[in-house]
């Protein structure tokens, strides 16, 4: 680092959790942001602030007027362009030194295999079942780890689900294919969602990230649930289901 790099993340250098060390690693680190939405916009705000140095942001959709009221990574101006470009110069404003890659495309397959396998860390600000399926079973393929994120009306919820780790479950123990919830298919155009919370539940999406590539702390474990209206964390402990579709063979 620089002398104006040392400067640049002075605060985070000076946490002996941190140090010269870990902001090192954070620079040396990749992110792949898949949803550059209502919690993909604090994520890939925060990361590149934070100094991760590469960060690969994935969306194929276009930003409406509508999403302005929560998607802080975007503005009027940005009406009717795609979202991972719109997001990505967000977050080159904040950290011209960081690089940045937009994907406006829906990854699936083989595409979806190759990007979690270019990356450290996966963060899935999604919001869609059938996506965050299709996430997590990549990221026990490539063995990459994975923060999940959700967040609808006044509620939120995160878990980090690390195949590295033999004792930690993935999504699909969590929500088994097929369960009645999965039908569901809650989303924030058809059931609101109040601003702030998406960025609370983005922030700690990013701050988890931000440990685990840093190796400040330990890891997440469990489920966190946050009900907007009473203030209120709860904590789940979630255990590996040994008949997991997806990682009950590991």
């Amino acid at each position: 680092m620089n002398d104006q790099a040392l400067l640049r993340y002075s605060r985070q250098i000076m946490l002996e959790s941190i140090e010269i060390e870990g902001q090192e690693r954070l620079l040396a680190s990749h992110a792949l942001v898949i949803g550059a939405g209502g919690l993909g916009s604090p994520v890939a705000l925060y990361l590149a602030a934070a100094g991760v140095g590469r960060l690969t942001l994935v969306d194929d959709d276009t930003v409406e007027l509508s999403n302005l009221q929560r998607q802080i990574a975007h503005g009027e101006a940005d009406i009717g362009r795609d979202k991972a470009e719109s997001a990505r110069e967000a977050a080159l404003a904040l950290n011209p030194h960081c690089q940045v890659t937009s994907l406006s495309e829906r990854l699936d397959g083989v595409s979806l295999e190759r990007a979690v396998q270019a990356a450290d860390v996966v963060l899935d600000c999604t919001d869609r079942f059938a996506s965050r399926y299709a996430i997590n079973a990549a990221c026990q393929s490539a063995g990459r780890p994975l923060v999940s994120g959700a967040a609808i009306r006044f509620g939120g919820q995160l878990a980090v689900f690390d195949p590295r780790d033999a004792k930690s479950p993935c999504y699909a123990c969590l929500y088994p294919p097929g369960d009645p919830g999965e039908d569901e298919q809650l989303s924030c155009a058809e059931n609101g969602v109040v601003a702030p919370l998406v960025g609370l539940i983005g922030c700690f999406q990013a701050l988890e990230a931000v440990k685990m590539l840093s190796g400040a702390g330990s890891t997440h474990q469990g489920l966190s649930t946050f009900d907007g209206l009473s203030g209120e964390w709860r904590r789940f402990s979630v255990p590996r289901d040994p008949a997991c579709p997806v990682c009950g063979s590991r």
